[in-house]
């Protein structure tokens, strides 16, 4: 979404990249972040209420980059496109490890663990289950697909 931006010239917000600093700022890893997140409900509603307040923003960005995001928007009738972009657990483990240099298993463990924590933390605290993609107009599966793909698909949805 990065690419829709700068092409289009729209601010943008990733809400993985505020975890990550987050994550960095309390000098933790993103893994033991996440725990500290589900131990801490607290910690997770401050990052999720700042994502959302830049969501119900007049001066907002244009694209806000979250897992709960779609799910906001919908619930708040929001009309805009709500893009979820699908990769396998492995795909994304992949991804993880060329982006963090990990090696593939521990990726895989972590994406894994990640994921599990973030379907108990997101039920608990808001009654999501993040397998229903009912909030989100618009699933691109992107395994197979690069980058250059996943930016045409969304591109053209957008439109002019």
């Amino acid at each position: 979404m990065e690419r829709i931006a700068q092409e289009r010239g729209w601010k943008s917000v990733n809400g993985g990249d505020v975890f990550r600093s987050e994550a960095s700022r309390r000098e933790l890893s993103v893994e033991d972040f996440s725990r500290l997140c589900k131990e801490d409900l607290d910690v997770d509603r401050s990052l999720d209420t700042m994502l959302k307040d830049l969501l119900l923003s007049e001066s907002g960005p244009e694209i806000l980059e979250s897992r709960l995001v779609g799910w906001w928007a919908h619930s708040l009738e929001i009309d805009c496109l709500r893009v979820w972009i699908s990769v396998s657990v492995e795909e994304r483990a992949r991804r993880i490890m060329e982006r963090e240099g990990l090696d593939y298993d521990t990726a895989l463990s972590a994406s894994r663990q990640r994921n599990q924590d973030d379907m108990l933390r997101y039920r608990t605290l808001y009654g999501i289950d993040l397998d229903d993609m009912t909030p989100y107009n618009m699933i691109v599966e992107a395994d197979s697909i690069d980058a250059d793909q996943v930016f045409n698909l969304v591109n053209s949805r957008i439109g002019a």
